[in-house]
């Protein structure tokens, strides 16, 4: 038998020893136990000192446990507390303490999640999270679901599927014979859609300049009454939470439009689609069963380590046609093969931490964090405005669109705030107005979190006052 490499014995005796699981495992706990009250941006000094990353590649292997040190002497004060209570930037939740403890296991796994012969277990996580998350969403149950990287991928997924669909009533195979010559499909959008949208049109081949852009009210909800008239041949995409304002795009009427029409209805929910498992959000998204596809994101609202987007489809054979592959050596079966619902065959194992999410939270704990964060936007909404500060939107569920007197002093309040880290938020512009976007999105925020956060925007209103 041939004798290990040097590298090959090296790993193999690391492999049975705990020492750098331990060095790392306290280091990680050491993290974790100043998450919740450290600065959420980092500091200058902590900017500075990721030069040292910048070094040639060695001759020779490396110490593995300096690896370890100068990642956590270095990496985590230059890390964004995005995990913690006070990081309400770009709509990104935190991570549920079990479920990190689930995710460290699963890393371990390292599975290919591909065909169910590659990891069964990991098909069987698919097939379970796929069955809880059609119930919490009450769709059809014929829905199938895609996990894939985030909704921008997600979005991909549907429209693709729509896009088969589409071309096949037309009589027109878009696998076997492209786009070149096809017959034209019409897609419908509200003028406020996410920008996802127009790259995953763009994508597709679909074109993000030749669409119809469907006037919207104040709030960027679709108008009902200026909907342009559909056909079969048509595209629609909706939306379940605006970026900006939070606000979820009649989806009961305008549907029913579409499916009169014979029209896809495709829902971009990242981040809204939640509403629809909790009793008193439920209103927001009614009607969103009689969609086609939707797409949404697990690490916002729900919480779960990046990264976590799904792709829902009540059409299996649309979706499948449309994303899977074929070779000699690509073994489907009877069971979960989750390759046939994503464009990867490489991905990682998503869906053990949307599992062990929905494991520990059940119905009610879904319910209580999707209450939880539409309840502290309220609260950041109320206590912004009783400091003089404008609030722009209508707080409907966990977006508050935040401005000072001007646009001058609101771009400078702004930029003092991030820049002192107490707290965190985006820049973003709603009705050719700068405003601060407020995403209360973590688990992790409390009550006295916003009372912290709005004493540190007021601070830097008063410092970029002068």
């Amino acid at each position: 038998m041939a004798k290990a490499s040097g590298m090959q014995a090296k790993m193999l005796r690391l492999a049975q020893e705990r020492d750098l699981f331990e060095q790392a495992k306290s280091y990680a706990y050491d993290y974790m136990a100043r998450a919740f009250k450290r600065n959420v941006f980092p500091s200058e000094a902590a900017l500075k000192n990721l030069s040292v990353f910048d070094e040639p590649l060695t001759e020779l292997p490396g110490d593995p446990a300096e690896m370890l040190r100068m990642l956590h002497e270095y990496g985590s004060p230059a890390a964004v507390t995005s995990t913690g209570g006070r990081y309400f930037g770009f709509v990104v939740g935190s991570v549920f303490p079990p479920v990190m403890a689930a995710k460290w296991l699963g890393d371990v796994w390292d599975q290919l999640t591909a065909l169910y012969v590659s990891s069964p277990i990991m098909a069987k996580l698919e097939a379970v999270s796929e069955k809880w998350l059609v119930e919490l969403f009450g769709l059809p149950p014929q829905t199938v679901a895609g996990f894939v990287s985030g909704s921008s991928m997600a979005i991909v997924c549907g429209l693709a599927a729509a896009r088969y669909e589409l071309l096949k009533r037309a009589g027109w195979d878009v696998n076997a014979q492209g786009l070149f010559g096809a017959p034209p499909i019409r897609v419908v959008v509200g003028a406020e859609a996410h920008s996802t949208v127009f790259k995953a049109l763009a994508l597709l081949g679909l074109g993000k300049e030749r669409v119809e852009l469907a006037p919207v009210d104040e709030q960027g909800r679709m108008l009902v009454s200026q909907l342009p008239k559909l056909d079969s041949n048509t595209l629609v995409i909706l939306q379940a939470g605006n970026v900006n304002s939070g606000s979820f795009d009649p989806l009961d009427e305008l549907c029913d439009k579409a499916n009169a029409a014979g029209a896809w209805v495709h829902v971009d929910g990242a981040f809204g689609l939640w509403a629809a498992a909790s009793a008193n959000q439920r209103h927001l998204t009614r009607g969103l069963e009689k969609a086609d596809s939707w797409s949404v994101d697990a690490h916002k609202t729900l919480n779960t380590p990046y990264d976590s987007g799904i792709a829902l489809c009540k059409h299996r054979d649309a979706l499948v046609s449309a994303l899977q592959a074929t070779g000699a050596y690509i073994l489907y079966s009877e069971n979960r093969d989750g390759m046939l619902y994503t464009p990867e065959m490489s991905r990682r194992g998503r869906s053990l931490e949307i599992w062990a999410t929905l494991k520990i939270l059940g119905k009610s704990g879904v319910e209580e964090l999707v209450d939880g964060l539409c309840q502290r936007a309220r609260q950041f909404a109320d206590q912004m405005r009783a400091q003089g500060f404008r609030v722009l939107n209508e707080v409907v569920f966990n977006q508050v669109l935040i401005a000072c007197d001007t646009p001058e002093e609101t771009t400078s309040t702004l930029q003092k705030l991030q820049r002192a880290g107490e707290c965190w938020c985006g820049a973003g512009n709603w009705h050719n107005t700068p405003v601060m976007r407020v995403s209360v999105c973590s688990w992790a925020t409390t009550a006295e979190d916003i009372d912290r956060s709005v004493a540190a925007f007021v601070k830097a209103r008063e410092e970029a006052q002068g």
